[in-house]
């Protein structure tokens, strides 16, 4: 019987150290999106991706114009068909047509390729960027003691109240300063 008394006392003390352990976390939020359009990382980024996809734009509408330029031959040939070239003019028909299907396949492999490459420079890009910031919002986090940290610019927060806005110590230990121009929004 005096085991169990011990016992209970013992977990009776150790329920309220836990509780009063709980009551002593610290809660903070950050607004990401805010954060990452004052970051001069994210405008230099949007540069380099806008750039990159103009290129892979290009390369897509010269393919068109050829394909454009392709079958506007094709149809003024069509024109001069005949009986009497009926069958010159047709073979060359088929082979414009078959010319034109070949390479309305290389526009859409290229545009599915192109697809590919920009999300693969998104990626590239950016990922250094999300990992730096939140690599600073872990520090802060840990610097300051909060238990949680909440992203209110995501869907799963409905509602908060209390805890710290950290956006400003984030922006400090970036090195961004309170008065930096908020970057151009990635499209």
């Amino acid at each position: 019987m005096k085991t169990f008394v011990k016992v209970a006392v013992v977990a009776v003390g150790l329920f309220f150290t836990g509780s009063a352990v709980n009551a002593q976390q610290k809660f903070a939020h950050i607004n990401s999106a805010a954060l990452l359009e004052v970051m001069p990382d994210v405008k230099q980024a949007d540069a380099k991706f806008q750039t990159f996809q103009k290129a892979k734009q290009g390369e897509i509408e010269l393919m068109q114009a050829e394909y454009q330029k392709k079958l506007t031959v094709a149809q003024e040939k069509e024109k001069t068909l005949s009986e009497a070239n009926k069958v010159v003019v047709g073979k060359e028909l088929e082979a414009m047509g078959k010319e034109l299907q070949d390479l309305g396949k290389r526009i859409s492999d290229t545009g599915e390729k192109a697809k590919q490459e920009l999300a693969q420079k998104q990626d590239e890009l950016y990922q250094p960027i999300f990992k730096k910031a939140g690599d600073a919002v872990n520090a802060v986090a840990k610097e300051k003691g909060y238990a949680y940290v909440f992203d209110v610019s995501q869907p799963g927060v409905v509602f908060f109240e209390g805890g710290d806005d950290i956006l400003a110590l984030v922006k400090t230990k970036l090195g961004i300063t309170a008065t930096a121009a908020p970057a151009t929004a990635k499209k």
